[in-house]
């Protein structure tokens, strides 16, 4: 009826450093960054006859819910259209602090003969408001971005 227990300190320890364990890995689980395209605003047209290459600004909403902060080198995006490189804009190098959102301004170019060919398809779908579709993935290990689906209602802004 008296029988006293006595207390194992070194279980205890490992069962708490286990717990703490598993609630890190569940926390701290790296999830992907979101690219929102938000807009896409035409800035300007330069003539290069036989034809005219646009110049625009995209707005992309960037939000890291991760815990750690995620560092970036400078890129090349390319811009399709109806599976044609329509042109690119530069992404320059930077980091995103851990759980933020950021809007970036990105400065892209398209080649007028490229745009020449997709016109009244692209004319269209402005039109129709069409839906911008996009894929990016990222890499959960070194949070590098693979793929990702991205939609965005599509208004041209001439500015």
């Amino acid at each position: 009826m008296g029988k006293k227990v006595k207390l194992n300190w070194t279980s205890a320890l490992v069962g708490a450093a286990s717990a703490t364990a598993a609630a890190a890995i569940i926390l701290g689980k790296p999830r992907d960054p979101t690219f929102q395209l938000v807009s896409i605003n035409f800035t300007s047209f330069k003539i290069n006859l036989p034809v005219i290459d646009a110049d625009l600004i995209l707005t992309v909403h960037v939000s890291n819910p991760n815990i750690v902060p995620v560092h970036y080198s400078s890129a090349e995006m390319s811009i399709f259209y109806g599976g044609t490189r329509l042109g690119c804009a530069m992404i320059e190098a930077g980091s995103q602090p851990s759980r933020s959102c950021r809007l970036l301004r990105l400065q892209a170019r398209l080649g007028g003969l490229q745009l020449a060919h997709q016109a009244a398809r692209f004319l269209a779908d402005v039109r129709r408001r069409e839906m911008v579709d996009s894929h990016v993935v990222v890499d959960p290990v070194l949070l590098d971005v693979i793929d990702q689906d991205t939609k965005s209602e599509m208004e041209v802004f001439v500015v």
